[in-house]
């Protein structure tokens, strides 16, 4: 049996049913509704549901269905127009808009057809005298879709001209078909002003900014205004993923991750709609998001990737060359039949052109995670005039001359050069001395692997006569053992080949580069023995064996320089290490300063990517230090220095510490420009789950703070993907969901944002400390009272209560109890529940105040006289206009003696608690004249402006209680008079009552 029995039940239903998410179910539905309404037998209730009905299918993706509901709506209205109450009679004309646009958007129905019907809508409106606006609009709309530009700029001079009235659309809804306009014409500058009042705020409906959002994408990308094009996608990409009827503003976001360099991203948002490759409801729509499938797969097809497997239409597997090509003929094919219908190529030519845009920005970070699709690799090609099978023998000797330049200047990437010498040479005749250094640049790359080449090298550089280079090989092959954990048997290796070395350079058999690099073997190992005794008691003496063999390699190589880059980075290299010393025995102030040095020498050297560990060093103890400026300046040093250089994960790393550093120098924006970075780099080296997790979760946290709670709660929300308590710790999860509660909370989205803090709250209950448990409880209930879930919202309160009440916190318990007493008020147990709360709360702060220092006792006065404000507000509310006047009366009265009470608590704090105390006084004064008291609201009213008689008018507060104040004293004033009049007529009637008799 149905539940609708009555017009009112299926208006309660009808709207019930307008808040459900577009779509077929909500759609599906309305078409019961407007059944249940037939039977109703009340023409209102059908015209209703038929109203209802066309409204949703216009807001999802069955568009195609409305047709039919308005051409029974309009008949009704030609025969019975009386039927159709006021409202009804304006949804009426004005869906006749969605009507034009809807013929329009459907190929198959004739353009004559569509004017005929514009021709309709202008004689229907002019008979109603509604403005011509909306018909040029709707004029402009059919003369640009047919490429017909000189109407279209005729309309368009028209529309804006005519007089808005009620049939116009929304100021929002027009900025956006203006602004497309400007695009198309390619203004985009322009249609980006037009655009702002929207992006802004000023104007809004339940389609925008939505719609800009998304049009403005490509537009700001042109211009080269990136940020704010990144900013607009992660802001509109939220807002139209749960609207069904937004596939042209979705596709839009599709096409900016093809033309970004996201094109993960651009999978991802097709895999989240599988529903928007098939539904045919809406063809226009339909052609956008084929063509911007095709753009986003011949992307990946020309990135290498077009056998990956992609999401396509459902039924079967679609690898992104076959997607391209399917997607290509199924927008090429509806493009066609819109031409055909229009009589002209325009549709065409506009989907060919979105089809074969070329990416704007290589690639712009988002802050969310996406894996860059890896493009195939491809397989080496010989160099020019060389077959595939010829030897590699006549590039041999240039490439072993770039790989000797590289070392010798100590460049990046020299032990790639020498990677590839070695396989260059497998097969060629080469001298000793250059087996020696492929064998010994070999070994540096294999670590202790490659310990048994250190030996070859050794003993190809001793066949070519170079001892001195032979012994430095062998205390390489030393140090890389104490790398691996063998300190000893590397300090016993490399005892001899020093005494060894400094014989030979006494001798002059060798000269100072290879007595150098004996050396400082000596003093690395050295320095990881100081590392491996540290808290075993035998500290002190590795520090001073190692200081001495660094102060050693110092005194060989100063003032031996000159063009030899590799004596000046062993002076730099041992300067960092008296640094790491001098830090180890807690002289942080020395350290720094070695550091800078050790960096400044190799920046001065031009090798500035060796400083890049030094300048962290520097920022790490300015930190410690608090000085957050010198660590802001080192930081950038080294990404300065660092360059292109220092590998994905070390950039990430950078940028994540600078942005730490600038977030504790309270610069949010900047902030959040480098976690965004390091979020990027973290992606880029394969750690999106590790540090990129962390990297995201502080963009979130900047963002917040920015106020861009729309960008923030996305970033969020993939952070939260990646962080769990086992590899991050329960504090950033719970960080996380704390900041994502925040900004669903001023997004409105209170269900959301109280099941983080909810979450956040059961992960925190088992910690030591629980000022956090107690916050997230307290802040989750706020969220569900904001949800309307009254019942969940009084039991987080009641939880966070407790809570307070074991922390000893007073004034959050009793903000925990005037929460629930408000609750109460609008719930099943009404006054008398609300009443016993806040008389709970009052006297949780009068007992508080009683054992209350000095230290704590204003802020607990003037939380109990908040609370006795809020008690008379109660009260005041509970006296319901349904109520008995006595009730009413007894309610007021109780209400201003609580009120009373506020102004003196609130006197008690003197000036500080000024603006508190006239608050509560013109509270009570709005009481007094309620019960009838003139005078004594005139009084209260007085008393308020003697409180402000020697104050400015610079303070805001100041100036609103003067007016209200002033403004109540004239009303009392009146109402005086009025009873005084009141009072001279009854006198003469009773003196004329009590004359003489004739």
């Amino acid at each position: 049996m149905s539940d609708i029995t009555d017009f009112d039940a299926l208006r309660r239903a009808l709207a019930e049913n307008a808040e459900q998410p577009e779509g077929p179910a909500r759609n599906a539905r309305a078409e019961r509704l407007l059944a249940e309404a037939e039977r109703l037998d009340v023409p209102l209730a059908v015209i209703e549901a038929l109203g209802h009905q066309l409204k949703v299918y216009n807001y999802s993706s069955e568009k195609d269905k409305m047709f039919v509901p308005f051409a029974r709506l309009l008949r009704m209205w030609d025969e019975r127009p009386e039927d159709f109450d006021e409202y009804e009679a304006h949804s009426l004309h004005w869906v006749f808009k969605w009507m034009s646009a809807g013929m329009l958007d459907q190929p198959h129905i004739p353009l004559a057809s569509v004017e005929k019907w514009l021709g309709e809508m202008e004689h229907r409106y002019r008979l109603a005298g509604y403005s011509e606006r909306a018909v040029r609009s709707a004029e402009f709309s059919v003369a640009a879709h047919v490429g017909d530009l000189a109407r279209a700029e005729r309309a368009y001079a028209a529309w804006l001209a005519a007089d808005r009235d009620r049939m116009a659309d929304c100021h929002a809804c027009e900025l956006h078909a203006q602004g497309t306009w400007q695009v198309r014409c390619g203004r985009d500058d322009e249609a980006l002003r037009l655009w702002r009042p929207v992006l802004e705020g000023e104007f809004a409906c339940a389609h925008e900014p939505h719609a800009v959002l998304a049009s403005s994408l490509v537009p700001l990308l042109r211009l080269g205004r990136v940020e704010e094009a990144r900013a607009h996608h992660l802001r509109g990409l939220r807002l139209v993923r749960p609207m069904e009827s937004m596939r042209g503003a979705y596709a839009d976001h599709v096409e900016f991750c093809a033309l970004t360099g996201n094109e993960a991203r651009g999978l991802e948002l097709l895999a989240e709609r599988p529903a928007y490759f098939t539904d045919t409801g809406h063809p226009r729509s339909r052609l956008d998001f084929l063509a911007v499938v095709t753009l986003l797969m011949d992307r990946l097809t020309e990135l290498g990737l077009g056998g990956q497997r992609v999401p396509g239409p459902a039924g079967r597997t679609w690898t992104a060359r076959e997607l391209a090509g399917h997607a290509r003929a199924a927008a090429t094919e509806l493009a066609g039949r819109f031409d055909a219908r229009n009589g002209t190529p325009s549709v065409g030519d506009r989907i060919r052109a979105r089809m074969a845009a070329r990416p704007l920005v290589e690639r712009l970070p988002l802050g969310v995670r996406t894996v860059r699709p890896a493009a195939a690799p491809a397989a080496p090609a010989p160099p020019a005039g060389q077959g595939a099978g010829e030897a590699a023998g006549p590039q041999l000797p240039a490439l072993l001359a770039e790989a000797r330049r590289l070392s010798d200047t100590l460049r990046p990437h020299a032990l790639q050069a020498w990677a590839a010498v070695a396989r260059a040479a497998q097969d060629a005749e080469l001298e000793p001395r250059d087996r020696a250094e492929i064998a010994d640049h070999e070994a540096m790359a294999l670590g202790p692997e490659g310990l048994p080449l250190f030996e070859r090298a050794a003993l190809l550089y001793a066949q070519a006569g170079d001892p001195g280079e032979a012994l430095a090989a062998r205390a390489r092959g030393a140090y890389v053992r104490a790398l691996d954990g063998e300190v000893d048997a590397a300090l016993a290796a490399v005892a001899d080949l020093y005494d060894e070395v400094l014989a030979l350079y006494a001798d002059e058999r060798t000269g100072v580069r290879q007595t150098a690099s004996v050396v400082m073997s000596r003093a690395r190992i050295l320095m990881r023995r100081v590392h491996e005794s540290a808290g075993q008691g035998t500290g002190a003496a590795a520090v001073a064996d190692a200081e001495a063999a660094v102060r050693e390699v110092l005194a060989l190589v100063e003032g031996h320089g000159g063009d030899d880059l590799r004596l000046t980075a062993r002076a730099a290299e041992a300067r960092a290490m008296l640094a790491e010393l001098a830090g180890l025995c807690g002289d942080a102030p020395r350290a720094a300063r070695l550091f800078r040095q050790a960096a400044d020498a190799y920046v001065g050297a031009g090798l500035p990517w060796f400083a890049v560990e030094y300048e962290v060093q520097v920022a790490a103890l300015a930190h410690q230090a608090g000085d957050l400026a010198g660590a802001e300046r080192a930081l950038r040093a080294a990404l300065e220095h660092g360059g292109p250089y220092v590998e994905p994960v070390g950039r990430a790393q950078l940028h994540l510490q600078l942005a730490e550093v600038l977030g504790g120098r309270d610069a949010p924006g900047e902030a959040a420009g480098h976690a965004l970075e390091a979020a990027h780099w973290a992606d880029e080296a394969g750690e999106s789950g590790t540090l990129g997790a962390w990297a995201r979760q502080q963009l979130g946290g900047f963002l917040l703070r920015e106020g861009r709670y729309a960008e923030a709660a996305e970033v969020l929300e993939s952070a939260l993907a990646d962080l769990s308590a086992e590899t991050h710790g329960e504090g950033a999860v719970v960080q996380t969901r704390w900041w994502l509660g925040d900004c669903l909370g001023e997004l409105g989205e209170h269900r959301a944002a109280a099941e983080h803090r909810l979450r956040a709250a059961d992960i925190t209950r088992h910690w030591p400390e629980q000022q956090d448990h107690a916050t997230l409880a307290h802040l989750a209930a706020e969220s569900l009272g904001s949800a309307g879930l009254a019942d969940e919202a009084d039991r987080a309160y009641a939880r966070a209560g407790e809570l307070w009440r074991t922390l000893g916190n007073t004034q959050f318990l009793v903000r925990s109890l005037r929460a629930r007493a408000w609750l109460a008020l609008g719930g099943e147990s009404g006054t008398e529940d609300a009443r016993a709360l806040m008389a709970q709360a009052v006297r949780e702060c009068e007992t508080a105040l009683a054992a209350a220092g000095p230290a704590d006792r204003d802020e607990l006065v003037e939380e109990l006289g908040g609370t006795h404000r809020q008690f008379a507000e109660l009260l005041a509310r509970s006296a319901s206009e349904g109520a008995e006047d006595a009730a009413i009366r007894a309610a007021c009265e109780a209400a201003l003696e609580q009120m009373s009470r506020a102004v003196a608590v609130f006197g008690a704090l003197g000036a500080a608690g000024l603006h508190s105390r006239t608050g509560a006084e013109l509270g009570a004064g709005r009481l007094e004249a309620d019960l009838g008291r003139p005078d004594r609201a005139a009084a209260r009213a007085r008393a308020v402006l003697a409180a402000y008689a020697g104050a400015g008018d610079a303070d805001e507060t100041v100036r609103a209680r003067r007016e209200e104040a002033s403004r109540m004293l004239r009303e009392t004033l009146d109402d005086n008079g009025d009873r005084e009049g009141e009072r001279e007529g009854e006198g003469e009637e009773r003196d004329r009552g009590a004359g003489p008799r004739g």
